[in-house]
């Protein structure tokens, strides 16, 4: 018999990316977002998906959908990720990253205890990287708010999962980058739509950020390993993973590579420099998945952006139409 997935957040980047490579055979899927624009809904809209419009920061909405849909498994990607969304509006990032998570937490624990949480936390969690690089088992010590959100999300979850014994993975992935992504403020698709629209890229940091960056395909294949050990190991009440890359860019390497991969290396980026209160330098350490669940990256970054190109090349028209991205 066929299990129920909820996948929250589910027309992000990696919410749809599940999506489509979760096995339709073995689960029903059922996509739960806020988005409402029905040109949007359309391009975005995946056969055999069940889609479900509205908030999980209102705990009665999120509990019915849990019980009524007889969810087996959630993986929990939605959140507010835009950091200077964050940075500018703290308490509606802290309310919908802390507290939504919380609301699903505790629709869990009063229906069913068995039910899988696989909750997307992020490299952030972690804070300002002091040396080599981090490890599972360090402490999170973040401070801008999209990070400590993350931070505190990441902890209550395993909180509940050492307290009331619920089945927890918790998952900190590197920048993922990838084709169907409309977040379109992150580096990759911004940097790609306006080498599209022959514009310079505005840089708002220094551009030498270094952050992991890992495509949305290989991501895709470590939760599903994530999901299948719980899935397997009914007993396993907690896991936790760095899901990170052998690329680890700067802003500016990574934004001139899109370009030179354009052939629009004439369009060099623009540097303001007037965002501060962002991480420096981040490396995940994945020997811990690689090891425990035979994990590989086998993405190339060149390929992983040349894929991603193509489709937003491929789909610009339809991107226009349907969104807006100024």
């Amino acid at each position: 018999m066929k299990q129920n997935i909820l996948i929250t957040g589910g027309f992000g980047l990696l919410g749809q990316a599940l999506s489509e490579n979760l096995d339709q055979t073995k689960f029903d899927i059922f996509v739960l977002d806020k988005i409402k624009n029905k040109k949007r809904n359309k391009f975005l809209y995946k056969k055999n998906l069940n889609i479900i419009h509205g908030d999980f920061n209102d705990k009665n909405f999120i509990f019915n959908i849990i019980k009524k849909k007889r969810i087996k498994i959630i993986f929990h990607t939605g959140a507010i990720t835009q950091v200077l969304q964050s940075l500018n509006n703290p308490r509606e990032t802290y309310q919908t990253n802390i507290m939504g998570t919380l609301n699903i937490l505790e629709s869990i624990k009063e229906i069913d205890k068995n039910i899988i949480l696989i909750y997307c936390s992020s490299d952030k969690a972690y804070g300002e990287l002091k040396s080599r690089n981090y490890l599972e088992n360090d402490n999170l010590s973040s401070i801008y708010p999209y990070d400590l959100s993350k931070s505190c999300s990441d902890l209550i979850c395993q909180s509940y999962s050492k307290v009331y014994d619920l089945r927890v993975a918790v998952v900190r992935c590197g920048n993922l980058f990838g084709p169907g992504d409309f977040n379109f403020k992150r580096i990759v698709p911004e940097t790609i739509i306006n080498g599209i629209e022959k514009k310079r890229l505005i840089i708002r940091s220094s551009g030498k950020l270094v952050r992991d960056y890992l495509f949305i395909g290989d991501a895709v294949k470590a939760y599903i390993l994530i999901m299948n050990k719980l899935l397997i190991n009914k007993k396993k009440k907690l896991l936790i993973y760095n899901v990170g890359s052998k690329y680890n860019l700067s802003v500016i390497r990574l934004a001139r590579l899109i370009l030179k991969l354009m052939n629009k290396s004439h369009l060099k980026p623009k540097i303001l420099n007037y965002s501060k209160k962002e991480i420096k330098f981040q490396k995940l350490n994945f020997n811990k998945i690689s090891k425990e669940l035979k994990w590989k990256q086998i993405t190339s970054m060149e390929s992983g952006l040349k894929l991603t190109i193509d489709w937003y090349i491929k789909n610009y028209k339809n991107i226009k139409d349907s969104f807006s991205h100024k």
